[in-house]
């Protein structure tokens, strides 16, 4: 009877917690269950971070044979393949599908119009990308290869499926910490850009009123998308599957002729993107992948890249603030990461602290879709030169 006991126990998972190492399973499941209670209970990015934590947890049961990676070494090279629930699910990810798709429901459900009515704003979205390059450039001089550099720099545009996608291509054994660090940050938004937007603003600067934007037409609606996709993919081809499905559901919504497609593509096949896309990008992390030491340094590049983002915007509306003659408020520039909608209710929420009846949502709006747009070249350009 003790054998069988004995017998039964060790092929339980829970005797792996008892073997060499064992403690880094406990510990990545502890981890997880910490994530779920941010999402659940703290509220932090819950659509993705439940299907991402409980994907951790899954993937760091011992035994559980969820996430399986074989590589079998060929003539031609290595070979690595899939296996198990969420290996299978994982191709979605490792084929840029899950991704691109996501893309295509942001693009059903985001409004342009700001962004038309203003396109100075698209300036703002371009300076905000600058977190990117000066981020790729700091993990370069910390040892980090180009391609791994580019996947850790392109957390600073704050936008998780682009980050998801470009690591997917050029270092997908960081897809864990990079997906994680991204998702956080996103979450954190309205505790990291309030004070760095009021270290670098004064408070005439904040309380600056902007004037109403005009009306856009729909013509000129329906227009954006196709000329945006047109040019930026004949510049920057590899942009193309982001673009591409970015501006496919915009066009769809913009159209006003398939409202069934909107309806699936903003909600039905985006939350099933999303369960799909957590699930794997939890797969990845795995206590022999994700406790590292350059797990660490992954994390505290990804703060230092959104830091920079957020300035380089601010210092951007800075600059157009001086140029228009106070018409600007340079808190704007801060939404030029691509977290949207947070960071423009961010500078809505610091413009009225300042000023109750000043409204800026909207004349954030504009920076804020263009960091999606600017978020999306920057990791094609990453792609054309590392892939």
């Amino acid at each position: 009877m003790g054998e069988f006991i004995l017998e039964f126990f060790e092929s339980t998972g829970i005797a792996y917690f008892f073997e060499t190492g064992g403690w880094k399973y406990l510990l990545m499941i502890i981890l997880s269950l910490f994530m779920l209670y941010l999402a659940i209970f703290r509220k932090f990015e819950p659509y993705l971070l439940i299907p991402i934590a409980f994907g951790m947890l899954l993937v760091n049961l011992p035994g559980s044979g969820m996430f399986v990676k074989t590589i079998t070494n060929t003539p031609d090279g290595q070979v690595i393949e899939y296996s198990g629930l969420l290996g299978y699910l994982y191709y979605g990810v490792k084929w840029g599908i899950y991704p691109c798709l996501i893309f295509l429901g942001i693009g059903a459900t985001t409004d342009f119009g700001p962004l038309i009515a203003y396109p100075k704003s698209m300036l703002l979205g371009a300076a905000a990308q600058i977190g990117i390059f000066i981020t790729f450039l700091g993990a370069i001089l910390l040892g980090f290869t180009g391609p791994e550099a580019a996947s850790i720099g392109i957390i600073g545009g704050a936008d998780g499926p682009t980050a998801i996608l470009l690591t997917s291509q050029l270092a997908p054994d960081l897809l864990g910490p990079i997906s994680l660090a991204a998702y956080s940050y996103m979450a954190l938004v309205p505790f990291i850009q309030p004070p760095i937007i009021k270290a670098l603003t004064t408070k005439k600067e904040r309380s600056i009123k902007m004037e109403q934007l005009r009306v856009v037409s729909k013509k000129e609606k329906i227009l954006f998308p196709i000329v945006t996709a047109l040019i930026c993919i004949l510049l920057i081809p590899s942009s193309a599957p982001l673009i591409g499905m970015l501006m496919l559901g915009n066009l769809i919504k913009e159209s006003g002729v398939v409202p069934n497609l909107v309806e699936t593509a903003g909600n039905s096949l985006l939350y099933i993107v999303t369960i799909l896309l957590g699930l794997s990008v939890g797969a990845t992390a795995s206590a022999d992948n994700f406790l590292k030491l350059e797990t660490l340094s992954i994390i505290a590049l990804g703060l230092f890249a959104f830091s920079v983002a957020t300035a380089s915007g601010v210092l951007g509306g800075k600059l157009m603030s001086k140029l228009s003659h106070g018409k600007i408020n340079p808190m704007i520039g801060a939404a030029g990461v691509s977290a949207v909608p947070m960071a423009a209710r961010v500078v809505q929420i610091e413009g009225q602290n300042e000023d109750p009846s000043n409204f800026l949502l909207m004349h954030a709006m504009g920076p804020n879709v263009a960091g999606v747009i600017g978020s999306a070249i920057a990791a094609g350009l990453l792609l054309m030169f590392f892939s």
